[in-house]
């Protein structure tokens, strides 16, 4: 059963952006697309468990900060090495002016 939780307001995080957002012992990223939709993935890199959240956003893609390998966003999944394994994804709602993460 998915549990919602409140992450943050929805003008936290800037268009082409990403926020860090530690919840319950864990790490997350949320993210902000250009076409204003919301996301939100584990919050380490695969390859080397960096903080996603210091890299760079461009269209639906975070590149991660340590080694410039990038994943889509939206799907988790790997897109340039070193990085080979996917993120985990997590629904994202918005209600009002909120930002809810389904865990």
């Amino acid at each position: 059963m998915t549990t919602w939780t409140d992450a943050c307001a929805t003008n936290e995080i800037d268009e082409e952006d990403v926020m860090r957002w530690d919840h319950g012992g864990r790490t997350f990223a949320i993210f902000h697309s250009p076409d204003g939709e919301f996301f939100c993935t584990d919050g380490l890199c695969t390859h080397e468990n960096v903080h996603l959240a210091g890299g760079l956003v461009m269209d639906y893609a975070i590149e991660c900060p340590k080694h410039n390998g990038q994943f889509d966003y939206r799907t988790g999944q790997a897109k340039r090495a070193p990085v080979c394994v996917n993120l985990n994804t997590y629904p994202v709602r918005i209600e009002g002016d909120r930002v809810l993460i389904g865990l």
